[in-house]
């Protein structure tokens, strides 16, 4: 198992277990632990967060404590890295859930 893996270079991390504020991608030097880090990050959702968060978190990219913070899981297959979230049927699904009630 590579470990976390970095949301904005998509290599390993070598990070397991709990994400801490201070800790970063060894290769691009990104903060882990951040709003584009986290699984409830979504650019179409109020403060681009799915949780119903107090005040806007003006930088997605850095450190931050947020109660709400899950770690973003990925997975590589086949060479690709695939989120949580991001495969054709999840995408659909979403897709579909606006125009069902």
């Amino acid at each position: 198992m590579p470990g976390l893996i970095c949301w904005n270079c998509g290599q390993s991390t070598g990070l397991e277990g709990k994400v801490m504020k201070t800790d970063y991608c060894p290769n691009c030097q990104a903060d882990q632990r951040c709003c584009r880090g986290c699984r409830h990050f979504d650019p179409h959702s109020h403060w681009q967060c799915r949780e119903p968060i107090d005040s806007l978190v003006t930088n997605k990219e850095k450190a931050n404590f947020c109660d709400w913070f899950q770690v973003r899981q990925a997975v590589q297959k086949g060479g690709k890295i695939v989120r949580d979230g991001d495969s054709k049927d999840s995408r659909k699904k979403a897709f579909d859930d606006l125009f069902n009630d």
